[in-house]
Parts: structure tokens; sequence; C-alpha cells
């Protein structure tokens, strides 16, 4: 039985990492500041700014799925959200390295793009946005996952660890499936995010996808469910909110993602399954 230690794996996307690991027979260990509502596995209340305590947090793991950090832009301020979220990939990764740990997968995010949290808003230079775009944030957390990903690629170049950097979409839980008719049908909502979506459970695959596969090196990719989170085709939905995007890329025929996952599936042999239009009825696709 392989050990995989988890941190954040008792935020939204940390405790279904958890359970999909758990279900594939492994032993998993959760580092997170807070106690999870429902044990599912040890749980160790860990400072990952403290390189002592992550070493204490990693040893004997197989693996690492590096979740927790201050999520989102603005929470905090912005050189705390910085720091936090930088020298905590980096300890984690310094001490997986110094305990010869070979397999790493840290969350990323679609916000590294900078369209998420622009202060001064722009539009994507084309769609589906791929992994080749240029990533330009203006606030400190797309600034701190760029970092990350660097110090992922150093850490590779300097000891062969094998770290996938995931840029992941808006992750949604099952009971938020509860909120999408709110949005589904206004092109102005969720346009920063370019409308995707990953279901919880899909992420959680991923994630083991991505310690189970060898030869990956440093690498980043998106994360995303294969439609938009909207019951608007999406040639209509850049036209409504981007008109001035020209490089519309692919067939673009129906209601296919713009934060392209097509990277992750070749590379992981992932497919994620769970489409919000089997949760809402309101989805009907007229």
């Amino acid at each position: 039985m392989k050990k995989v230690v988890v941190t954040g794996g008792t935020g939204r996307l940390g405790k279904w990492v958890v359970k999909e690991f758990l279900e594939h027979g492994y032993e998993v260990v959760n580092a997170d500041v807070q106690l999870p509502q429902e044990k599912l596995c040890k749980t160790v209340i860990a400072d990952l700014k403290n390189l002592g305590e992550v070493y204490g947090v990693l040893a004997g793991a197989d693996a690492v799925v590096h979740l927790a950090a201050i999520p989102v832009a603005y929470s905090h301020p912005n050189e705390v959200t910085f720091q936090n979220n930088v020298m905590s990939t980096y300890n984690i990764l310094e001490a997986a390295a110094g305990l010869g740990i070979q397999k790493a997968v840290i969350a990323s995010s679609e916000s590294s793009y900078g369209l998420v949290f622009a202060v001064k808003p722009f539009a994507p230079n084309y769609v589906p946005l791929d992994e080749e775009h240029p990533q330009q944030p203006q606030d400190s957390y797309g600034l701190s996952k760029i970092v990350n990903e660097q110090t992922a690629k150093m850490f590779h170049e300097r000891t062969g660890m094998q770290v996938v950097s995931f840029r992941l979409g808006n992750v949604i839980s099952p009971e938020m499936y509860q909120n999408f008719p709110g949005f589904i049908h206004d092109p102005e909502q969720r346009k920063r995010i370019l409308w995707s979506y990953i279901d919880t459970r899909d992420a959680a695959a991923a994630c083991r996808l991505a310690v189970e596969a060898d030869g990956l090196g440093a690498v980043a990719l998106n994360i995303a469910a294969d439609e938009t989170s909207m019951d608007i085709q999406s040639r209509d939905l850049m036209k409504a909110a981007y008109p001035d995007v020209q490089d519309l890329r692919g067939s673009l025929e129906g209601y296919e993602t713009l934060f392209s996952n097509a990277k992750a599936k070749k590379l992981l042999q992932w497919q994620p399954i769970h489409s919000w239009r089997n949760y809402v009825p309101a989805g009907d696709g007229k």
C-alpha cells in the first residue's frame, strides 16, 4: 500500500481527493490547519510555512498532493496571500526532495492567466485557452501560482521529482450544482473564468492519475470539464462577452469548454465524467 499526503484535505476539493485515494487502496494522511467535519483518514494539524513541520508531515510518504493555500485573491492582504502560497509550496517540494519522494501534484489555477482577478480587465488571445497562452496576472494570487510552477520546474531539474501543476478551473462540489440555474443563461456572469468548471470528483481522479503516471517531468495542465457551465453555446458566449476575440480554435459548434483540457486528457489518460447537465434540470440545451 502506498502512502499519499494530501495537504488541504479538509477543503472543498481536498476531501474528494482523500476519498479518491482511499477508494483505490492508498494510505492517506490529511495535512491541514483544521480538522474535517467527516473523518476519512488521519489528519495532522500543521503550519506548512514551517519547513520542519512539513518534513514531519511528509515522513514515510510515497507521494504528495499539495492543495492547501489561500484559495482566492483579495481575501487577505496581497503580501500574505503571496507569502503563504509560495512558501508552503516551496516547503512541500523541499521536504519531498529531502525525503526522496518522487511524485508530487500541486494546485495551480486558471487565475495564473490573469483574466480572473484583473484590475484592468482584458480578453484572452484565443480560445479554447490552452497551456501555451500567456500568463499575465495582475494580482498576487495569480503570481503566486506562476512562482509555484517555476518552483516545481526547479525541483524537477535538481532531483528528477515529477511535479504536475494543475491549473484548476472553478472547482464545483456536488451540492453547488443547485446554484447553476442562477447564471447559466447570463453570459456576463463567470466570463472572467471563461465559464469553466470542474467537478471535485473529476479533479480528484486527475490527482490520482497524475501520481500514478510516470515520465511527466514538471508539467502544467489545465483541468476543466468538457463543456462550459452555461446553457449558451460557446461561440455565442464569446460573441456576447468577448466580441473582439477572433481566434476561435477547433469546431466550437456546441457547448465545448473554452478552457482547454486536451493536454491533461492526453498525458493522464483522464476523462471528466460529471456534467452539470446531469444535475440541473434547467439546462435544456436550448
